[in-house]
């Protein structure tokens, strides 16, 4: 059984101040949000794969109605070739982000083989930094003095690309207004963890900077690939998203509505401003894995993101929460991709005693032609890549990402 997102009981009051809006108790009718869609019976697993890809595109397309929450269940009851059977959650970011919602998700499941037993998840701790004290007292001036530069330098440029940067027309990004109102087609693969680890420990960084470099690498061999001539040396922004919540773990639903909490429910990340490393710039393979942890470090220690949060702040308070949202739009319109990332357990879950083999998220609506997720369970990481249809070719994309950790994996050994 595989999972995509999650869901919610409540819907926005209507009728009310813009800058008032709040949400209120509806009685819910199941019959309203969960679908069962009915295929012939007796196909061969390839049919049902079509089914299933032309049945995600579908509802992916279609908006949620606003007499209802927002929020719908799909029972996929016929085998694929990756399952038994798959449910789909679909859920309205207005609920929540990511960390909300797999937060809600996982306070419906249980441990598989003992469901007294917790589930656990990879550990968050970084490489232990060995350098003496008198070392980092004389470090940390200058680590100051640059995070204050370069965030005074990434924030202005976050308020360029957010109003009137654009990046190029490339191969992932057609630079049409309307794009998130196009169909979707979606592909995964897997990745073993633990070879990801191999390359990570050979090189020196982290998993994420193993993950980003073979997403940057994997996007611009596609690039190169659908149009060689310039693809190399084209402007191509990555909207990495950051959870602001200081907290090292997922948190029931409980925990996230207690108050004061700095774990609460709803929307608290920020988007990074990753320009994707170019070929005619970076050749190497494990370039793009250094390059990776060395722009996503920048940005990381970098003010820029906590200055947005106050801007966000500042115009939802002043101008309401559609400026907000505007502003957001017009980001994403402005960038290639999105990246985003969330951590699952180590032992595998269930699901009313039903055991899962798989799950991963995707957003859908975003104004751009490519959003990359990833997410990791039971020692594997699935990325999954949702691409608009008929402008980009998943399959190509999927194969590109599988050669770019090939090659990262053979370059590392």
């Amino acid at each position: 059984m595989e999972f995509g997102e999650e869901g919610q009981l409540l819907e926005p009051v209507e009728g009310v101040d813009e800058k008032n809006k709040q949400w209120k108790r509806v009685q819910v009718k199941l019959e309203d949000h969960v679908h069962v869609p009915i295929f012939p019976s007796g196909m061969s697993l390839e049919s049902y794969d079509t089914y299933f890809d032309e049945y995600i595109t579908k509802i992916a397309s279609e908006t949620f109605p606003q007499s209802r929450p927002l929020w719908e269940l799909h029972l996929f009851k016929y085998p694929t070739s990756h399952a038994a059977g798959q449910i789909i959650f679909k859920i309205h970011h207005a609920l929540g982000d990511g960390y909300s919602l797999m937060g809600a998700l996982l306070s419906c499941l249980q441990n598989a083989h003992n469901p007294s037993v917790p589930l656990t998840f990879p550990s968050l701790k970084g490489a232990k930094n060995e350098t003496s004290s008198r070392s980092r007292v004389f470090e940390f001036v200058p680590k100051i003095f640059s995070a204050v530069i370069n965030g005074a330098w990434d924030f202005s440029w976050s308020i360029l690309k957010g109003t009137w940067v654009e990046d190029d027309q490339t191969p992932i990004r057609s630079g049409v207004v309307g794009v998130e109102f196009q169909p979707v087609s979606m592909s995964t693969l897997m990745l073993s963890i633990e070879e990801i680890k191999l390359i990570k420990n050979k090189l020196g960084v982290t998993i994420n900077d193993v993950i980003a470099g073979t997403i940057f690498l994997g996007t611009r061999m596609y690039m190169q690939l659908m149009n060689t001539e310039k693809s190399s040396s084209q402007n191509c922004t990555a909207l990495v998203l950051l959870n602001t919540r200081l907290v090292a773990g997922y948190k029931s639903v409980q925990e996230m509505l207690m108050e004061p909490s700095n774990s609460s429910w709803g929307n608290q990340f920020v988007f990074l401003h990753v320009p994707v490393p170019k070929s005619s710039e970076v050749s190497k393979p494990l370039d793009f894995v250094w390059e990776a942890q060395k722009i996503v470090k920048r940005h990381r220690s970098s003010s820029a993101w906590y200055l947005t949060i106050r801007l966000w702040d500042i115009l939802k308070k002043f101008r309401g929460p559609e400026v907000v949202v505007g502003y957001i739009h017009s980001t994403l319109m402005n960038s290639s991709m999105a990246i985003k990332n969330m951590i699952g357990p180590l032992e595998q879950m269930a699901l009313a005693d039903h055991p899962i083999k798989g799950i991963y998220f995707m957003v859908v609506g975003s104004p751009q032609c490519l959003t990359i997720t990833a997410m990791s369970y039971m020692g594997k990481l699935r990325i999954a890549m949702g691409a608009e249809k008929g402008f980009i070719d998943s399959n190509k994309l999927q194969a590109c990402m599988e050669d770019a950790f090939r090659v990262i994996s053979e370059a590392a050994n």
